[in-house]
């Protein structure tokens, strides 16, 4: 089989900007495949809208091109035609077919030779290398109409094994010198076919061709449209974005604006494409049922919604699905339900809803299934859901969803005190956002890393984290990530001692509506508020605060919410009469599942234990709370349990394994020692982790710092011998 390297040519290749944002610079380096030179030439380029990611970005570096343009026409036009014919097999679609067409058409390969001299590409056993992907498009590209034709026909020819019949057609479509009715017909058919196997990337090609060919210019757009879907299904968003803006297709232009815009605007499209499918009955891009394309409108308008946090926008999503006779996703019932104060009314939808959550189904309705259990308080059923979404996503081709199945299921993982390993499944899952360019689904998942570290400890990763989320999200009118972002700022202040700090930003957390506050936060932050509140002595809007989350807590029933509700309880509570709530407490934490709440039950009890002068029990409750700290990772919170024990003379031992690298790092600061042993630089750590460098030469130090070593050498020793 042939294929591309892609090589990063030269010792001295050109930086990308430190201004270019992220989620610009990644897909910048995906568009480029990774070689620099192009990345560099295409980020020089970008308009103002680009920087901001709201454009597509260019698809070429048309000066790099240029000169690989020369370069192939010097070669000798037997050379030339062999390379045209493995550029035609490689891209856009990938045929496997070179080797045969050879055969079949007699060509001598020995001309090769001249290519690989020339450093063009070279001949394996497999089929034609091309040194980078530009060269193979400057091949491609710089052969005549005339020899573009040959080539596809002659592969078409070869392309007869079984299941061969989409890339058969897709060359048939390439050589066609003009508008052909029935060769548009025969590529939508092998669409749909590629489709239904889970290649959403060669049904795009397939539409995109059939959209050229067809002579009527409504069905033209109607073929982009379906282009355009299926591009953002294969996670080719800036293709998507050039494709949809030849079309007036309001549905994809409110789910791209949903991942990568405004939350509002795409609510707006989103709620007005859902209600022009139910009216006309034409189904969009997506199916040919308008009532199924209506409902899955109205429950990506719901996303839209719950983004924004506005309860405005709830209503008006609930009434239209109402006025149309559809049966909303229960997410948004509830939802609106839930902001209003009707609290029976939200648990029935939202418990509908988190029991849609078996095996298959639509990715999307999985999340939403996902979304309910968390409300719920059920965090093993949301992370059922969301690890389904993920995994009916990936087997229909759907990847582009995978990342926001992870944006959710971090809240599961967040409770249930497992944050070094959610870290690494979230970092990798900010990666696929950026890579596939849902920014805003990016700005979703720095929040919930920024919530990781301030657990953890990591201070400065919980800072510019939060920080970068919040500055995206306040732009775009994002409440959720915007409320996020605030309560692991307020929790990190928590956990350090800084109760007034901790109690102003939870108390902000109390106001919601697009792009400032959002209710499931507020719901969250609570018991957090109520500790931080006790803590300055300043109760009177925490009380308020706690009397809304024990109505809550009592009508769905959830263990944990319960147990929280009782923690506040005793928090609230003076003296002796703290002890029943706080017993109560951990009886209901034994029925839940956030073992980490429960651990920072353990402490609060364990120091008004030790106040009452009950040392015995208090003693056992801050053990126990500290293992469990140690457990999760959590130092600051194991901090302040060593402390609590001090205070009652008890010996406690250091932090466990003098010798053990886990145990004397933060999260963050081992993931840097690993890599910065593994020899990479400063700067490609940063890219990996998506950090600034600054923050990474930040980690070096304090790794150094508490292993006592001064130098890279000594930690690959360190590491090598743990």
């Amino acid at each position: 089989m042939a294929t591309s390297v892609n090589p990063v040519r030269g010792p001295a290749q050109p930086e990308l900007g430190p201004s270019l944002p992220e989620g610009v610079r990644v897909r910048i380096l995906r568009i480029a495949h990774g070689d620099r030179r192009a990345a560099a030439e295409l980020a020089s380029a970008l308009t103002e809208r680009q920087l901001t990611g709201l454009d597509p970005l260019p698809a070429q570096p048309p000066v790099l091109l240029r000169a690989y343009r020369q370069e192939v026409r010097a070669l000798p036009d037997t050379t030339r035609r062999l390379l045209l014919l493995a550029a035609a097999d490689q891209h856009p679609v990938d045929t496997h077919a070179f080797l045969r067409a050879v055969t079949a058409a007699r060509l001598d390969t020995r001309p090769l030779v001249t290519a690989e001299v020339a450093g063009v590409a070279h001949a394996t056993a497999g089929g034609v290398v091309f040194r980078d992907p530009w060269t193979r498009t400057a091949a491609y590209e710089t052969a005549s109409v005339t020899d573009r034709r040959a080539v596809h026909l002659l592969l078409a020819r070869v392309l007869r094994g079984e299941g061969e019949s989409p890339r058969r057609s897709w060359h048939r479509g390439a050589a066609a010198l003009g508008p052909s009715r029935r060769l548009a017909a025969e590529l939508r058919a092998a669409a749909h076919t590629a489709r239904t196997a889970g290649d959403p990337a060669l049904a795009c090609a397939l539409v995109e061709r059939a959209a050229a060919l067809s002579p009527e210019p409504s069905e033209r757009a109607r073929l982009l449209a379906r282009a355009a879907a299926d591009a953002w299904r294969s996670g080719d968003t800036d293709r998507a974005r050039r494709l949809v803006a030849a079309t007036d297709d309001d549905a994809l232009g409110g789910l791209l604006a949903l991942r990568a815009g405004n939350a509002t605007d795409a609510f707006d499209a989103l709620l007005t494409a859902a209600v022009r499918y139910a009216d006309d009955g034409q189904g969009p891009a997506r199916t040919d049922h308008p009532q199924h394309a209506a409902v899955h409108l109205l429950a990506r308008a719901t996303e839209a919604a719950i983004y924004t946090g506005d309860l405005r926008r709830c209503r008006e999503a609930a009434a239209v699905a109402d006025r149309l006779g559809i049966v909303p996703p229960g997410t948004l019932g509830g939802l609106a339900a839930a902001f209003e104060g009707r609290y029976d009314d939200a648990r029935d939808l939202l418990k509908a809803a988190a029991g849609r959550c078996g095996p298959g189904g639509d990715p999307t309705l999985l999340i939403h299934s996902g979304i309910a259990a968390l409300m719920l308080g059920d965090h093993t059923a949301a992370a059922t859901a969301t690890v389904r979404a993920a995994a009916s996503a990936r087997a229909g081709g759907d990847g582009v969803i995978v990342p926001q199945a992870m944006e959710f299921r971090a809240y599961a993982d967040f409770w249930t005190g497992r944050p070094r390993a959610a870290e690494a499944a979230t970092l990798e899952a900010l990666r696929q956002a950026y890579t596939t360019g849902q920014d805003n689904g990016a700005c979703h998942l720095q929040a919930a890393l920024a919530m990781f570290a301030a657990v953890t400890g990591d201070e400065d990763v919980c800072r510019e984290r939060a920080e970068a989320a919040r500055s995206y999200a306040l732009a775009r009118g994002l409440g959720l990530p915007a409320a996020l972002a605030l309560f692991a700022l307020a929790f990190l202040d928590l956990s350090t001692g800084r109760f007034a700090a901790s109690a102003a930003r939870l108390r902000a957390l109390a106001g919601f509506g697009p792009g400032h506050g959002h209710r499931a936060i507020r719901h969250i932050a609570t018991p957090h508020y109520v500790e931080a509140a006790v803590r300055t002595g300043d109760t009177r809007v925490a009380r308020a605060a706690h009397a809304d989350y024990d109505h809550w807590a009592r009508t769905v029933r959830s263990p944990d919410d319960l147990a929280l509700s009782a923690r506040c309880r005793a928090l609230l509570a003076s003296g002796a009469e703290a002890v029943e709530p706080y017993r109560t407490a951990l009886d209901l934490h034994a029925s839940g599942t956030r073992d980490f709440e429960r651990a920072r039950t353990e402490l609060l009890f364990g120091g008004a234990l030790r106040r009452l002068r009950h040392r015995t029990e208090a003693r056992d409750r801050l053990h126990s709370a500290l293992e469990a700290f140690e457990h999760f990772g959590s130092p600051q919170c194991a901090a302040a349990a060593r402390t609590e024990l001090r205070v009652l003379g008890e010996p406690v031992s250091p932090v466990r394994g003098a010798d053990d690298l886990v145990a004397r790092l933060t999260a963050q600061q081992l993931m840097v020692a690993r890599m910065a042993a593994d020899g990479a630089t400063n700067r490609e750590i940063a890219a990996r982790l998506l950090l600034s460098p600054r923050t990474i030469d930040h980690h070096l130090r304090g790794v150094f710092a508490r292993l006592g070593i001064r130098s890279r050498i000594e930690l690959v020793r360190l590491l090598g011998e743990g």
